[in-house]
């Protein structure tokens, strides 16, 4: 009995730290201005549970605050599966997610910067991502807004 409930007490403790950003945000007794999630990982692949995250997150925020302006910024290895050859591949449920987001009013930026690197252009991205001249800029401009940065981190297995 003792061990069953240190278990289900470590689980709710690293289910409870998993963003503590958002449980934060969700305990004031105002809105902030937006919230705008950062995405930088080395994984291609990484926004296959980044996404799904900040969907989740997303909604847990706009319960308690409905008309919350969100935001994503990505900016590592992981935008590229957001390239428009992307969409119809392996990856065509990562872009049903984008799409997603976007149906959501959540704005979704990836940064030419960093997709220069590649070679690769604006137009190398569907019409429903943002290609932000520089994703470190965008986020400022947003933390300007008075839009609180909520770096999405992977959870614990």
């Amino acid at each position: 009995m003792r061990v069953s409930l240190i278990a289900i007490l470590l689980c709710l403790s690293v289910a409870s730290v998993a963003q503590p950003e958002v449980d934060r945000l969700i305990e004031a007794a105002e809105p902030p201005a937006g919230v705008v999630f950062e995405v930088v990982e080395g994984e291609v692949d990484a926004l296959d549970w980044a996404l799904p995250k900040v969907a989740r997150l997303s909604e847990r925020l706009r319960e308690r605050f409905p008309d919350l302006s969100i935001a994503v910024v990505t900016h590592g290895r992981e935008q590229f599966g957001l390239l428009a050859r992307e969409a119809d591949g392996p990856l065509a449920q990562l872009h049903a997610e984008a799409r997603a987001l976007q149906g959501q009013n959540i704005g979704l930026h990836v940064c030419a910067v960093h997709a220069s690197w590649d070679g690769n252009v604006p137009e190398d991205f569907p019409d429903y991502v943002d290609v932000a001249a520089s994703a470190p800029a965008q986020i400022n401009d947003y933390v300007k807004l008075g839009f609180e940065l909520v770096r999405v981190r992977r959870d614990p297995s």
